[in-house]
């Protein structure tokens, strides 16, 4: 906790970092949104000009600078280009790119080394306070299946680069079965929740992951279960799917504030 106010700089505009920027604008307690940066700065500057407070759109190598704390949302490609900058500058990245994570573990070091912090977002998917409870005893087993309606996957890199059809299912069908690791691998921006599970718990290797389409469904809906020798669980949540990005659950936003608000908060609840 601190007293100061904490300056935010959001690295990417899209689903998630507008969501961000528009409720950092009406006022959170402890933290002034300073700065902006996308891959596409002028429609970046469109989206900021109703902004009670003018915050400048700069390059990525500009926020760092300005910033204590780095929202990170931008797309997987782009994650360390920003958030190694940032760390290297010791400054907080607040990031929900579990699979950028896994992808790129030498970043853990690189905050080490350098003092800074990264603070994964993990609202979308629920119980890991329980998961990550449980890692400090003996897991035995954990297991997930996410399943999706057929347009939050139709986008993501396993279904393009295998020309897969979702469109037409008329049943349920599973794309992927494996590890969290290979699925944050085939499925970069679509299961981060899967990644984040793996780095709570056993780690990605020993995480296993399904990943379904189902016509039936109206939302991206993962179920977990674990076993432990202090606890045996099971959570399922159903996560409202974004009219921009159906891929992206409306909580995923959520989840980065209420990552943010713990920073400055006075009572924080959940370790």
């Amino acid at each position: 906790m601190t007293s100061r106010i904490l300056k935010v700089g959001i690295a990417g505009f899209g689903t998630i970092g507008k969501v961000v920027g528009e409720r950092l604008d009406q006022g959170v307690c402890g933290l002034e949104l300073v700065a902006i940066t996308s891959g596409d700065l002028t429609k970046a500057e469109r989206n900021v000009a109703h902004y009670k407070k003018t915050v400048p759109v700069v390059s990525a190598d500009e926020l760092c600078n300005l910033a204590d704390i780095i929202v990170e949302c931008a797309p997987t490609s782009a994650f360390m280009s920003v958030v190694e900058p940032a760390l290297r500058q010791g400054k907080i990245v607040v990031t929900v790119s579990g699979a950028a994570i896994l992808d790129h573990p030498e970043i853990v070091e690189t905050a080490k080394e350098f003092g800074g912090q990264i603070i994964l977002a993990t609202g979308a998917l629920l119980g890991l306070d329980a998961v990550r409870a449980a890692a400090q005893g003996t897991i035995y087993s954990v297991a997930m299946i996410t399943s999706k309606p057929p347009t939050s996957l139709t986008k993501a890199k396993y279904i393009v680069e295998n020309n897969i059809d979702l469109l037409n299912l008329t049943e349920p069908l599973r794309v992927f079965k494996g590890t969290a690791r290979e699925g944050a691998l085939k499925f970069p921006s679509n299961v981060n929740v899967a990644a984040s599970l793996g780095l709570a718990g056993v780690g990605a290797d020993e995480t296993q992951l399904e990943i379904w389409a189902d016509p039936s469904l109206t939302r991206n809906t993962h179920n977990i279960k674990v076993d432990a020798c202090s606890a045996r669980f099971e959570l399922t949540i159903e996560n409202v799917p974004t009219t921009e990005n159906p891929g992206t659950g409306r909580i995923t936003a959520l989840s980065v504030l209420t990552a943010l608000c713990s920073i400055t908060t006075p009572l924080r609840v959940g370790s």
